[in-house]
């Protein structure tokens, strides 16, 4: 079940920005050469890339593409590493309940009022649910991540480490 959310999440993700890429570049043509535009274009886009952004940052987690800084609390033993990284989860956590709320809050409201997107004829709170699916599948990783923590598969957040790899990137210069 899970191998399958993280497949359609993939999917997803390509999809939307294969679709933004595709619209962005034919409005694009379409104004420059042609004089002419796509009026519910810019809307789109801006939808797309607030599913793109929250898709993305559930995808992040799982893949530990985050930046993060954590050059203490790599200094600290492991059992007070692993501490701290269940606090961060944990904090991580509340906030996605917050949003989650939050999102479930202002969508009913937008439900209720029925407003429509400026440019086309769809409701707004559709549009929108991108709120509750992306701090619903951000929820879902920090308890997955959580888990791999508190059972010892995993020692805290992997974070991208682009320091070490520029330090690779060094290495290979001066092998040349």
């Amino acid at each position: 079940m899970i191998n399958k959310l993280h497949k359609l999440e993939e999917n997803l993700i390509s999809l939307i920005l294969v679709s933004m890429t595709l619209l962005v570049f034919w409005e694009v043509i379409m104004r420059f050469v042609f004089n002419a535009g796509i009026h519910w274009s810019q809307e789109v886009t801006l939808y797309l890339s607030a599913w793109l952004v929250l898709l993305g940052a559930s995808w992040g987690i799982r893949e530990g593409a985050h930046i993060g800084v954590d050059a203490f609390v790599k200094l600290l033993p492991d059992p007070l590493h692993r501490l701290l990284s269940l606090v961060a989860i944990f904090l991580c956590l509340v906030y996605c309940t917050l949003f989650l709320y939050g999102s479930w809050v202002y969508l009913a409201k937008m439900k209720s009022v029925g407003i429509e997107m400026e440019d086309l004829p769809v409701q707004k709170w559709q549009a929108m649910s991108v709120l509750i699916i992306g701090f619903a599948l951000l929820s879902l990783r920090f308890f997955e991540l959580a888990w791999r923590v508190y059972t010892g598969k995993q020692l805290g957040f992997h974070l991208a480490d682009e320091a070490k790899e520029s330090m690779h990137l060094i290495d290979d210069t001066k092998q040349d």
